[in-house]
């Protein structure tokens, strides 16, 4: 049984995604709204439960070139998370911001002011 993987450890796929998700952030910073970086930050927390639930279908007789090349697409996943959540919590402070919304806990404002 073969495995269809979605390998983003590919450096062209890599730079497409990083790009995508770059512009998505900006594009949520000019029109004021977390929707856009909430858009790659789904697409990446899917992408770690498919290649969380594929490393486990990996059969015994593998000789670990499957699992390393998921290994590498999960630790890519969990860096383009943080990347991705970063840039939806930096979009929805400057909405809130703007918007002059009241936040019930601004615990993350000694954080922006470092940034």
């Amino acid at each position: 049984m073969d495995i269809p993987i979605f390998d983003i450890s590919n450096p062209v796929t890599l730079l497409l995604l990083l790009a995508v998700t770059v512009l998505l952030i900006f594009l949520g910073k000019e029109i004021k709204k977390p929707h856009a970086p909430a858009i790659p930050l789904i697409f990446f927390l899917l992408l770690i439960a498919m290649h969380s639930i594929q490393i486990t279908q990996i059969p015994a007789s593998d000789d670990g070139t499957i699992r390393t090349l998921l290994t590498i697409c999960l630790g890519i996943d969990f860096v383009m998370v943080f990347v991705s959540f970063i840039g939806y919590l930096w979009i929805d402070d400057i909405a809130t911001k703007f918007y002059q919304k009241k936040s019930v806990d601004n615990s993350l404002d000694w954080f922006w002011g470092k940034v």
